[in-house]
């Protein structure tokens, strides 16, 4: 792999207007980054990017490359981009095992960060580095969140997370798993106990769904839940999953290693929101996908479509009038997910949208004062990379909030 790795980085052209840094989120440095490894500075490119990315390592194996740093490098216009996700996956992954903790000087001030998803992490390893004293709340036994439970481990290793645990404890942040905020313990009560702004990042867990009768039969599951423990159900030889997009590449790629022998996708229309390389994916390990099935109804041997009816540019005109039968031993429905309504329903003052996301200014400050958030639990589902840079411009946000608020207190005394 260290060939392969030094090879693609003399790919790299050293652009002077690199559009690969361009694309990315949160402006990965590329072309400094490939230069100081060629330049034997791994450590030093490593410390480079886990600064302007925490979650560095883990955006390596699960960002959309092509639509970013790969799809907008300048080789790829003729031939083949540089993989930098290759070559950043090496670098981070070996900053994070051999990285050094330095103890920040402590400000005497406590945050507690609800969730410890992207978002979550990225927070706490911010404001842990300035001298804050950090608490995660983690509603689960682990830390990761989605890219824990809702990840396979094909895609991302479980080791990472372990490696990140390791990491967030020698920053000195205290993690209390198997705790939700909204339920036995509220926001409230985080402030009484001395915290001085919260950070939430609960992302969304709540699966969509579709409306239709069947949704309560015992051979129907939401892809969301079906992530977190595969290994629970038993689906049978054949499955249908509804929906095309990467929860349902996931589902599918999982079944077919949990003993399905069969599985099939069905998507609505003819462009799905799926990554084109977790497509090709989902079809290498044996997956099918049928377009333009318009579900309608579930019973215990399958689902029922209309068959969609499409112009010359596949846009959408109807559906035809006969229902269609799938049999199916299972049906799974993988149709995007939505925030749970805990933290709105136990926060006096805290306002979501009309679908249940938490409305932020432009510092990712709530509606209730020194309530913070930012990942999918603000915009809904998105990317790591996305959550990651929400999660920056928060930290800043909540630490700005502090010294203003420690000021204000200076000059009352």
């Amino acid at each position: 792999m260290a060939i392969f790795i030094i090879e693609e980085s003399k790919r790299c052209l050293q652009c002077r207007d690199p559009q690969c840094q361009k694309a990315c989120p949160v402006m990965t440095p590329i072309p400094k980054i490939i230069k100081m490894f060629k330049d034997n500075e791994l450590m030093e490119a490593g410390e480079i990017l886990f600064e302007n990315n925490p979650m560095s390592v883990v955006c390596s194996h699960v960002c959309n490359h092509e639509a970013q740093c790969s799809g907008h490098c300048i080789l790829g216009k003729t031939g083949s981009p540089v993989r930098f996700f290759d070559i950043e996956k090496y670098i981070s992954d070996t900053y994070l095992d051999r990285m050094r903790f330095t103890e920040a000087e402590k400000k005497g001030v406590s945050v507690a960060v609800i969730g410890s998803g992207p978002a979550g992490i990225t927070v706490a390893v911010i404001l842990a580095r300035n001298g804050y004293d950090v608490t995660i709340f983690e509603r689960r036994s682990m830390i990761g969140g989605m890219l824990t439970y809702g990840i396979p481990d094909f895609r991302l290793p479980r080791s990472l997370l372990t490696k990140y645990t390791r990491m967030l404890e020698g920053l000195g942040v205290k993690i209390r798993p198997n705790t939700t905020i909204g339920g036995a313990l509220n926001i409230e009560r985080l402030f009484k106990d001395g915290y001085g702004a919260v950070f939430v990042g609960t992302g969304v867990w709540r699966p969509k769904t579709l409306g239709i009768r069947g949704e309560t039969l015992p051979n129907v599951h939401f892809g969301i839940s079906y992530l977190s423990k595969p290994g629970v159900y038993d689906l049978g030889k054949e499955i249908a999953v509804i929906g095309a997009g990467n929860v349902a590449m996931d589902v599918s790629r999982v079944a077919l290693r949990h003993g399905v022998e069969r599985v099939t996708m069905y998507a609505r229309g003819k462009r799905i929101a799926a990554n084109a390389e977790e497509v090709e994916y989902a079809r290498i390990d044996g997956a099918d996908i049928e377009f333009g099935m318009q579900i309608v109804s579930i019973d215990k041997d399958g689902p029922n479509f209309k068959i969609a009816r499409f112009d010359e540019e596949d846009n959408l005109i109807g559906y035809e009038d006969e229902i269609v039968h799938v049999h199916a031993d299972s049906t799974i429905i993988a149709a995007s997910q939505g925030p749970k309504d805990k933290l709105l329903l136990t926060t006096e003052g805290l306002e979501g949208s009309d679908k249940g996301l938490l409305v932020v200014n432009e510092k990712m400050m709530t509606t209730v004062p020194g309530v913070f958030a930012a990942g999918d639990v603000v915009h809904g589902s998105k990317t790591v990379v996305h959550a990651v840079k929400e999660a920056k411009i928060a930290a800043e946000g909540i630490m700005e909030y502090l010294e203003n608020r420690k000021t204000e207190e200076n000059t009352e005394e």
